[in-house]
């Protein structure tokens, strides 16, 4: 069976307990377009700017009054500062990149995700930070694989392609530990993919998370 489909969204329906949506709100037809441009906007500053406090996912709830940003993340010291004044300046440039027109009131809440060998976009953004610190291919993937499963995944599959190691010819490497069913959507899937910028070229790292 083909992968065509990012599992995580393809499986929001039937998975109990496992991920919800990271939009939540409402729009008629001649807002919605703008709404979604807003929310990658968001998403990709926050994810720039918080990078070193390891964001999982980011979270945005809309209302008539409100914007409500929940960000999961694993370093939550770092999103917050000394006094909260980190997260005060985080909140006068959402304000500031949305623009001054904006009527909605921006509330930010920080949660603290306690295990980031379970999130794949964190194992995924470590394996290719490593990949650009031309660390081993295999000693980043295998060391994040024994990392993954010792945290209580039931299986690992990551996936690398391109010029792998510097190799003149672009390849594709697959390593997999545990079980990964990517044939059935009763299984709990953690998806994410992302490049690594090496002084060869990109290298594609995808990350396959079994947690129940």
């Amino acid at each position: 069976m083909g992968q065509k489909v990012n599992p995580v969204g393809f499986r929001l329906e039937q998975i109990k307990n496992g991920p919800i949506w990271q939009s939540a709100w409402f729009a008629s037809k001649k807002k919605y377009a703008g709404l979604i441009g807003e929310d990658k906007k968001i998403r990709d500053f926050v994810g720039n700017k918080l990078y070193s406090a390891g964001v999982v996912t980011i979270r945005i709830e809309r209302s008539v009054k409100k914007i409500k940003i929940t960000l999961l993340v694993s370093r939550p010291g770092l999103v917050i500062g000394r006094g909260g004044k980190e997260l005060e300046q985080l909140k006068k440039d959402l304000i500031k990149l949305l623009g001054k027109n904006i009527k909605q009131n921006i509330e930010l809440q920080v949660e603290e995700f306690k295990q980031p060998d379970l999130s794949a976009k964190l194992v995924a953004e470590k394996i290719a930070y490593q990949l650009t610190k031309r660390t081993p291919y295999r000693r980043a993937v295998l060391s994040a694989m024994e990392r993954s499963i010792a945290a209580g995944a039931k299986g690992i599959k990551i996936i690398l392609s391109g010029r792998i190691n510097g190799a003149e010819i672009g390849r594709r490497e697959k390593f997999s530990q545990g079980t990964v069913p990517l044939s059935t959507l009763k299984s709990h899937l953690d998806y994410h993919e992302c490049p690594s910028a090496t002084r060869s070229g990109y290298i594609g790292v995808k990350v396959y998370l079994c947690l129940a």
